[in-house]
């Protein structure tokens, strides 16, 4: 089975205060450094750099756009996003044509100049832009300047172990993501220890990757409107002081940890069917991983993650296809992000798709996109009754959140923000700084950040 999985491309950000020297500021740009419309055939070379896309999904999209523009040259340097790499591209006048990175990166390149505003592409090629999900549409933009084109959209849900709620007696309802005194107590019925280490974690509150999530859930607004970061919010210090909490009556972040780095993610003898695991938050992409497990037992069952008053809540997270700046081949840049993210071309990848599902006599899990109209018209066409209940309840529950996601505000320091969080919640779980300790210091080399950002 082919899975659709998206790059690991956020690590990437830390690079990029010390990298984007000599890259040039916002005022360099402009409105795109070539022209671009609907009539226009473009030709050349089209560099693309960040997309490793290798599936049948990205191999289709890829050739819809050779068929509609036979005169350009497709060179795609596979690989997942790299800053330093994009950065010094761009820093010594060999940037690439179009980039796929991570939406959360955005404002910081778009700030510092690294990526061009897409506003003339969008406008002169007609590109209908209340296609896309409103949420992705707000992680591209800057300073009501639009810097990327949306592609997947990976929202979030609960995924869990069938087999392991009836070994502990459990009902599915007891995973639940609103009540957080009896989900600490649900997550103890079901751990297991052995040897006074974990054998089988009972809820995996899935940490550092989620803080963001949880913090939401709370109630928290990590980056305000505007992009000054929010880190140290009271809310926020309690959803990583409760998320400790849950670890520690876990076996302590140490063993958790090591236990959980045994796990066989994308394996037929992955957490669940080894029950190694009874409960997670998951992105959308995980439940086509799971396909295979069936034939080893997997029993799939799913809730929804809600905040502390019962409302599914999700963050989200995906990429973008950007313009860099000095990109040699402005028009066919923004043609072939066009192309890669329209309802016709997705609709091509669903078909694709399709076929594969049929070869390996399996069943459709969607494919969520950041283009609302595309996925409205997947869904009705291909999602039917997969005649496994748990495996279409976490469909479902992943496509009734799709509308209820939030996505982190954008800011000029995006990528700092996020760098400065993630360490934070790394030393609250080491024990080297409490939750608030490491939070006001992440607010405070955050917010020094934000303060020197080009502002636009």
């Amino acid at each position: 089975m082919k899975h659709l999985r998206l790059p690991a491309v956020l690590a990437a950000g830390t690079l990029v205060l010390t990298s984007c020297a000599g890259v040039g500021t916002k005022d360099d740009v402009g409105g795109g450094s070539g022209d671009s419309s609907a009539e226009s055939t473009p030709s050349g070379a089209l560099n693309i750099m960040g997309f490793s896309g290798e599936d049948e999904v990205a191999q289709s999209r890829i050739a819809a756009f050779k068929t509609a523009y036979p005169g350009v040259t497709v060179k795609n340097n596979k690989g997942d996003f790299d800053a330093q790499q994009f950065l010094t591209a761009v820093s010594s006048g060999n940037a690439p044509d179009v980039a796929y990175m991570a939406r959360n990166l955005i404002g910081t390149y778009a700030a510092k100049g690294a990526i061009q505003p897409l506003d003339d592409c969008i406008k002169n090629n007609g590109i209908d832009t209340t296609q896309y999900r409103e949420a992705a549409l707000n992680e591209v933009k800057l300073s009501d300047k639009t810097y990327g084109i949306p592609e997947f959209y990976t929202v979030t849900t609960n995924l869990i172990s069938g087999k392991a709620l009836k070994s502990a007696g459990v009902p599915v309802t007891d995973i639940q993501t609103a009540d957080w005194d009896k989900l600490e107590q649900t997550a103890k019925k079901l751990y297991k220890a052995k040897g006074g280490r974990p054998a089988r974690l009972g809820f995996d509150p899935k940490m550092p990757d989620f803080f963001p999530l949880w913090a939401m859930a709370n109630g928290a607004e990590l980056v305000k409107q505007g992009g000054e970061p929010n880190l140290n919010d009271p809310k926020a210090v309690e959803a990583l002081t409760y998320t400790l909490t849950l670890i520690q009556a876990q076996g302590g972040w140490s063993n958790f940890k090591t236990f959980r780095d045994t796990f066989d993610l994308f394996g037929e003898k992955n957490q669940f069917t080894a029950d190694q695991l009874a409960a997670f938050p998951i992105e959308n992409w995980y439940v086509n991983v799971l396909l295979d497990s069936r034939k080893n037992g997997l029993e799939l069952q799913s809730t929804m993650f809600t905040d502390r008053q019962g409302q599914p809540i999700s963050t989200i997270g995906g990429s973008a296809w950007v313009v860099p700046k000095g990109a040699k081949n402005f028009d066919a840049a923004c043609k072939f992000a066009k192309t890669m993210t329209s309802v016709e071309t997705w609709n091509k990848a669903a078909e694709a798709r399709m076929q594969t599902v049929a070869k390996d006599k399996s069943f459709f899990t969607g494919l969520f996109t950041g283009n609302k109209t595309a996925d409205d018209e997947i869904k009705a066409k291909y999602l039917k009754p997969t005649g496994d209940a748990g495996f279409d309840q976490a469909i479902n529950n992943y496509y009734d959140v799709l509308d209820k996601s939030k996505s982190l505000n954008p800011s000029p320091a995006g990528a700092e923000i996020d760098a400065a969080w993630k360490n934070a919640v790394g030393k609250a779980l080491a024990g080297t700084a409490t939750p608030q300790a490491a939070l006001d210091q992440a607010q405070t080399e955050a917010k020094a950040a934000f303060d020197k950002a080009p502002q636009g």
